[in-house]
């Protein structure tokens, strides 16, 4: 009976002086640095008649994730390096996107998006919200996340989503160019 109260006595303790560790030793947390090799935001523009494709890299960023689920993040993405992929667009469009009818790159050459909250509507997918910034204007963004891998080996997550450019007053072209530009969003991280 003895032992039986010193184990008991004994677990209770060790309980009772774990709930004194901080918060942070506690946690699972685990954080990502971004792959600014392989993540990207690819975009397709329409106008009458036409479209043109292309990408923004992600200069850096980092994602944070706990119990295997995103907590948050923040990414930088480098307008200054936009690329046109399409060939009708070519460097012509590469040099307006990156003058100050659109993305003004020499004197914004980056923006940046801040996950502000994660919610999770299935095990491999979530709605995010967070707020984009680019030439000063910052914006909330909505919109629905599928994580592929969240281990060892790394974190990668997909978004697929529509945004309103003139939002964020890029509004060259309005009548002509397509308010909506279509986004697909890909990040990939390493610890």
């Amino acid at each position: 009976m003895k032992k039986a109260f010193v184990a008991i006595f004994g677990f209770a303790m060790v309980l009772g002086l774990s709930s004194f560790v901080s918060a942070d030793k506690r946690t699972d947390v685990v954080n990502y640095t971004v792959s600014a090799e392989k993540s990207r935001i690819d975009w397709i523009g329409s106008k009458k008649g036409d479209f043109h494709t292309g990408f923004f890299p992600i200069k850096s960023g980092s994602v944070s994730v706990d119990g295997g689920k995103l907590k948050g993040g923040k990414f930088v993405i480098d307008l200054a390096n936009v690329k046109v992929t399409d060939a009708a667009g070519g460097d012509r469009l590469t040099g307006h996107l990156k003058s100050p009818d659109f993305f003004d790159a020499a004197k914004f050459a980056e923006a940046t998006f801040e996950i502000t909250s994660v919610n999770y509507t299935s095990v491999l997918a979530a709605d995010v919200a967070g707020t984009l910034n680019i030439k000063g204007i910052s914006v909330p963004v909505k919109f629905v996340a599928n994580f592929r891998s969240a281990d060892e080996k790394g974190f990668f997550a997909q978004a697929f989503l529509s945004i309103d450019r003139t939002l964020l007053d890029l509004t060259y072209g309005a009548g002509m160019v397509s308010n909506d530009v279509q986004l697909a969003i890909h990040i990939f991280g390493t610890k």
